[in-house]
């Protein structure tokens, strides 16, 4: 298992787009990603900003022979240098510098030590052996070439069948909008599509994640149906067969077996209708068939949202492939259409089946009492200080936390209704206070205005935030205490620009679905379990070795489990609680002094006081 604070990034090498000779050695530019193939072991080395990149979307790379370094240039205008040894060396001038006219990079060519390169203001000059910008010019200037050459393709011609047999790993595409991780693998999709908001285009995609294999479901789908097959956005997979899996989006829904497609369902053969034309008062066509939320009962049921449809709203796919239209008025908006973005859906541990609208006209949580038939909608979003947030307001998500409270993920912050105030007429939208500790007793609002996309649990109970340009927040399960705060200057993080959050409860990996791409953090909570045993409690790494300074994990704990390190001769170590089903230890003793070569025994207890099992350790110094 990865080690505890490491982030791994998932990035698309699929598409080879430069390739550039260096001696015995390859580099070529795929996906907007960097790696570099050793024509003689035929080994490959990826680039990222894991192991030294400083930034992603490289948009140029030109190797200087004379120099032995290859120059790497990305969408922002930031400029790496990278040798074949895989050292990394930063010039940062050009992105940071605030200049009149477009900086981008436009083409590059190489002369001696220097490459020229061309932006849209003028030239810059970068001296590749001393790592530094030399000079720049602009039109006007008499050093400015009158005419520039077109990038030497030659490489890119005589290696690129070379190339399209390499194996580099990662997923097909970096397009990731939502995801669920279940079964042992992460099912995303990634397309998205909002009437009045965004419009992607973006082909069907489905990858799924297994260890490191990545699967990409068929694409040419729209070939089957005669309709596009395009903005996937949701998916889920049956509880009852993981090889059943679901997904909806611009243009219907979608059932997949084995990951092939099982059947497509629209107007002509099910209930679902196209998106409705309020100006036109007409259908838009089978191009428009809006489902952006669905989700599957434990009985392999599964739910259908056709959002902005004239007469439909919730619809029930049953296992046996039987429709059932189960319309509701508290779903529309204007007349008998409804609301047009209905999506995130879940169900939380009471049974309800919870999702919400995301648009500025009707800004509203949705709460279905399937065994009840009832609906019950939060959109009056007044907070406990009778602020009024309804004039602004946009919804995004909606997640259970581990004390029932039902938290909201909005343009204006996070925000939670009570658990005692689920399936209530009066309810309030409450924003957790968090005091200043400054003496004045002042508090601020948790996240306050801060746009927050998606809201993830983890298995020791703290709220996961993903925020619209503000990265990731991690927050404790009382609320009161910010844990991280991740963004592209402090972390590896790919992108300050975070879709949707979804993790492996079993492991703690927290994947994050950006703008550029996916990566993670494997954080030190995981789900709990209900019973301790020598079978599921482990520590790792097992030895720790001489060289190895990070947390060793013990895993498979109850919640809040009693956790004691012991010497062999019975002295007490360390001790404290589990987070969620881990603990860590930092090999430290109670002093802060790190251990002695020796086996160490884990002594665990449940949170009520009951004997757990005991695990040893063996650490060599």
């Amino acid at each position: 298992m990865a080690q505890i604070g490491t982030w791994r990034n998932y990035l698309s090498y699929a598409e080879p787009q430069q390739i550039q000779a260096a001696g015995d050695y390859l580099f070529v530019r795929a996906s907007g990603s960097l790696y570099q193939y050793n024509m003689i072991d035929q080994s490959i080395i990826t680039y990222d900003k894991i192991n030294g990149m400083s930034d992603v979307d490289i948009t140029h790379i030109s190797w200087c022979k004379q120099a032995k370094r290859l120059v790497v240039v990305y969408r922002n205008s930031n400029i790496d240098l990278v040798d074949t040894k895989g050292n990394i060396t930063n010039i940062s001038d050009l992105y940071n510098k605030s200049i009149i006219g477009d900086k981008t990079v436009q083409s590059i060519r190489i002369e001696g030590v220097y490459a020229y390169l061309v932006c849209g203001f003028g030239i810059v000059k970068v001296n590749v052996q001393r790592a530094e910008i030399a000079e720049s010019y602009t039109p006007g200037h008499p050093d400015y070439p009158a005419v520039l050459p077109d990038e030497d393709n030659s490489d890119y011609d005589k290696y690129i069948d070379v190339v399209k047999t390499l194996k580099p790993g990662g997923p097909a595409s970096n397009s990731f909008y939502e995801a669920k991780f279940l079964n042992g693998k992460l099912y995303t999709t990634g397309g998205a599509f909002l009437s009045g908001q965004y419009e992607t285009n973006c082909p069907g995609t489905i990858q799924i994640m297994n260890g490191s294999d990545w699967t990409l479901y068929p694409q040419d789908i729209s070939s089957i149906t005669g309709i596009d097959y395009i903005d996937i956005n949701c998916i889920d997979v049956d509880p009852t067969d993981q090889n059943h899996v679901a997904v909806g989006g611009r243009c219907g829904l979608y059932e997949f077996q084995n990951g092939l497609l099982k059947a497509y369902y629209y107007k002509e053969n099910s209930p679902l209708r196209p998106a409705w034309s309020s100006s036109s008062h007409q259908e838009h066509g089978d191009n428009y068939t809006l489902v952006h939320g669905i989700k599957f009962d434990n009985n392999g049921n599964l739910w259908v949202l056709n959002s902005q449809a004239n007469g439909v709203n919730l619809l029930l796919l049953t296992k046996d492939a039987q429709w059932k239209k189960l319309t509701k008025s508290e779903l529309y908006y204007d007349d008998e259409v409804s609301c047009p973005g209905m999506r995130n859906v879940k169900i939380d541990s009471r049974g309800l089946m919870w999702f919400v609208n995301t648009s500025w006209s009707t800004q509203t949580v949705f709460c279905y009492d399937i065994n009840n038939d009832k609906v019950y909608r939060y959109k009056d979003l007044v907070n406990q200080d009778g602020v009024s947030y309804n004039t602004s307001l946009l919804i995004y998500d909606v997640t259970e936390d581990k004390s029932g409270n039902m938290w909201v993920a909005t343009n204006q912050g996070p925000f939670y209704i009570k658990s005692e105030d689920v399936r209530q007429d009066s309810y309030t939208f409450y924003q957790e206070k968090v005091p200043r500790n400054d003496g004045t007793n002042l508090a601020d609002y948790l996240l306050s205005g801060i746009t927050t996309y998606c809201i993830a649990v983890d298995g020791g109970g703290r709220k996961w935030f993903a925020t619209d340009g503000n990265g990731v927040f991690l927050v404790s399960e009382d609320n009161m205490t910010q844990i991280y705060h991740f963004t592209t200057d402090n972390s590896p993080i790919l992108s300050n620009y975070v879709n949707f959050i979804t993790i492996n409860q079993q492991t703690g990996e927290v994947f994050f679905l950006t703008d550029k791409g996916l990566c993670s953090f494997v954080s030190d909570a995981t789900e709990p379990v209900e019973e301790m045993t020598k079978d599921n409690v482990w520590a790792y790494p097992n030895p720790v070795t001489p060289e190895y300074t990070g947390l060793i994990t013990i895993t498979g704990l109850s919640l809040n489990a009693d956790v004691k390190i012991l010497a062999a001769n019975g002295a007490l170590i360390a001790e404290g609680r589990s987070n969620g089903g881990t603990f860590t230890w930092d090999g430290c003793d109670k002093q802060g002094r790190r251990v002695a070569s020796g086996v160490y025994m884990v002594a665990t207890a449940t949170s009520n006081g009951e004997k757990g099992t005991v695990c040893k350790i063996a650490i060599v110094r």
